[in-house]
């Protein structure tokens, strides 16, 4: 299966700005000094740097399947000495078993054909005194305001854009589920929101959907597929550029998490 939104720089550029903060907060505390990480689906690494950061000198390891994008984290891992990155296989790692103390993997599982294969890869990695944390966003949860019609195109697409292409969308109320069939008995599952609602917020995350519909991965998905015409998405592009200008403008993403042991 191939990512749903491919490497386009209207993806990126969301990536790019996620923190631990914003991203992983659930996971705050459970580092410390010294603390081993795996990041897995690392992206361009920036929730990577900041984890790394926060728990030198402690070794922190990106892995992206992708080689463009590794080479971008590097770039943005600058002259820090605990992060590195290299490009893996998340159902396969290259690392011994109990190698690290956290396995990290962020709006990953989503993406995979086989999420409870690759948790079962991230619990052997992390071994039996370590920690799996996994957050995935659920799009059957989105929710927005006003309700532009072609919004609800959107969503309705992208549910099969996404199934169609690279996994589950609504991962995150299945994150638990996946969890114990990995064989994780100790979970603790937990959810947060990300919500955009002030002019520049609008602004990014509209702005940033209404490139993404039109020039990245997702708008050849959706016309391979049969799911959308050129017509149509450029609708859905316009409705987020009138959604972003609307003053009324907010719109909510749950997330699923996860801190999973043995």
């Amino acid at each position: 299966m191939a990512y749903a939104h491919g490497h386009h720089e209207s993806v990126l550029r969301s990536h790019a700005v996620r923190t631990v903060a914003d991203s992983a907060a659930y996971l705050v505390s459970s580092l410390s000094a010294g603390t081993r990480i795996l990041d897995v689906g690392a992206g361009p690494g920036s929730i990577t740097v900041d984890l790394a950061d926060r728990v030198f000198p402690g070794e922190v390891v990106g892995v992206d399947a992708a080689s463009d994008v590794v080479e971008v984290a590097r770039a943005a891992a600058g002259e820090r000495t605990n992060v590195t990155f290299r490009t893996g296989d998340a159902y396969a790692l290259d690392v011994p078993d109990a190698s690290f103390d956290v396995v990290h993997a962020h709006q990953v599982l989503q993406h995979l054909e086989r999420p409870v294969d690759a948790l079962r890869e991230f619990r052997r990695v992390a071994g039996p005194d370590g920690l799996v944390a996994v957050r995935d966003v659920d799009y059957g949860g989105v929710i927005w305001h006003p309700l532009i019609p072609a919004l609800d195109d959107w969503i309705e697409i992208y549910h099969g854009v996404h199934r169609g292409s690279s996994g589950e969308p609504d991962a995150g109320r299945r994150l638990k589920a996946w969890a114990r069939e990995a064989g994780f008995t100790r979970i603790e599952a937990s959810a947060s929101v990300w919500v955009f609602d002030t002019p520049d917020k609008r602004a990014w995350w509209g702005g940033m959907w209404a490139d993404r519909v039109l020039a990245s991965a997702f708008a050849g998905h959706a016309k391979r597929l049969g799911l959308a015409d050129d017509a149509q998405l450029q609708r859905i592009s316009d409705a987020w550029r009138e959604w972003a200008a609307h003053p009324d403008g907010w719109i909510l993403l749950p997330h699923g998490e996860v801190l999973a042991r043995w």
